[in-house]
C-alpha cells in the first residue's frame, strides 16, 4: 500500500493536483486555504481584500511579541464593507478548485486555516472528510482529528467575518482520545514535543498537542503525521516507539511525504 500525505497546501492547486500520483491514496491534512501569504502578500485572500502592504504590516505585528497585531486586524475587517460576505466568496472560489483537484480516492481532515462547515459542499465522490473518526486504509486503522488549539485564555469572537478552525484544548483531547487504538494517528497539529512544535523561521512555538502526546503514550501507533510548523526544528523524530512526521508544508515544497506498508 502506498499512501501520499499532504499539509498546508494554502492554495497550491497544481501540485495537489498531482499529488496522489502513484498513490493508492492521498491524505489531506488541512490548511487548504490560501488565507494570509507572508512571503507573497499580494497573494491570499488577505491580499485581495487589503492589498499587499496591509498585509506586509499585519505579517510584520504578528512577527513582534509587543506588536498590535490584533487591534490591526480588527481596524482592517471594520474598515470593509460587507466583509463577511466577501470571505464567503474568496473561500469558497478556492474550495471549488482544490477539491476538484483531489481525484484519488483522498481522505481529508481540516486545518485551522479551512472553514470545515463547507467541506461537505464541496467535497466529490472521491473525497471522505474525516475528523474525530477511524478509517480503515489498506488494512490499517487510521484516525483523523482536524483543526488547531486555542490559546489558553482566548475565545473566538463571534462577529469575525472569519473564524479559524480552533479548538479548546479539553475538547481536542476528547476528540483524540475517543479514537482509541490506531496504527496511523493523521492529525493537523503536532504532539506536544518540543522539537516538534519550534518554527525556526518564525522563531516561535506553535500549539502542540498534550492528547496527541498521551495516545502516543497510551496506544503506540505505527505513525504520527501532521503539518501546521511549516519550518520545525525537528521535521521527525521517534516518540514512545511512534515514527512521528511533519509531512512538510506542501505550498512552498509541491512534495508529498509517501507511506507504503
Amino acid at each position: 500500500m502506498r499512501v501520499h500525505v499532504v499539509s498546508d497546501v494554502h492554495g497550491n492547486v497544481d501540485d495537489l493536483a498531482r499529488a496522489g500520483e502513484g498513490a493508492d491514496a492521498l491524505i489531506v491534512l488541512g490548511d487548504l486555504l490560501d488565507f494570509v501569504d507572508y512571503l507573497n502578500p499580494a497573494n491570499g485572500i488577505f491580499g485581495a481584500l487589503f492589498g499587499a502592504e496591509r498585509v506586509a504590516e499585519f505579517a510584520r505585528l504578528r512577527r513582534d511579541p509587543n506588536g498590535e497585531a490584533g487591534a490591526f486586524i480588527r481596524s482592517l475587517w471594520s474598515g470593509l464593507d460587507d466583509a463577511a460576505a466577501r470571505v464567503d466568496e474568496a473561500v469558497r472560489e478556492q474550495y471549488a478548485k482544490l477539491f476538484a483537484a483531489m481525484t484519488v480516492p483522498t481522505y481529508a481532515t481540516p486545518g485551522n486555516v479551512d472553514n470545515p462547515e463547507l467541506w461537505p459542499e464541496y467535497a466529490g465522490p472521491n473525497v471522505t472528510v474525516l475528523d474525530g473518526q477511524t478509517v480503515e486504509i489498506g488494512g490499517l486503522r487510521v484516525g483523523f482529528v482536524g483543526g488547531a488549539l486555542l490559546l489558553p485564555g482566548t475565545t473566538m469572537r463571534p462577529e469575525a467575518p472569519w473564524k479559524p478552525y480552533l479548538r479548546s484544548a479539553e475538547e481536542y483531547d476528547t476528540v483524540v482520545e475517543a479514537l482509541g487504538p490506531v496504527d496511523l494517528l493523521c492529525t493537523h497539529i503536532p504532539p506536544a514535543v518540543p522539537e516538534l512544535c519550534y518554527d525556526v523561521v518564525a522563531r516561535h512555538r506553535e500549539l502542540g498537542s498534550a492528547g496527541i502526546r498521551r495516545a502516543l503514550r497510551e496506544h503506540r501507533p505505527r505513525w504520527s503525521v501532521f503539518g501546521h510548523v511549516h519550518q520545525p526544528l525537528a521535521q521527525r523524530m521517534r516518540v514512545d516507539g511512534t515514527e512521528c512526521v511533519n509531512v512538510g508544508h506542501f505550498r512552498q515544497t509541491g512534495v508529498p511525504y509517501v507511506l507504503q506498508w
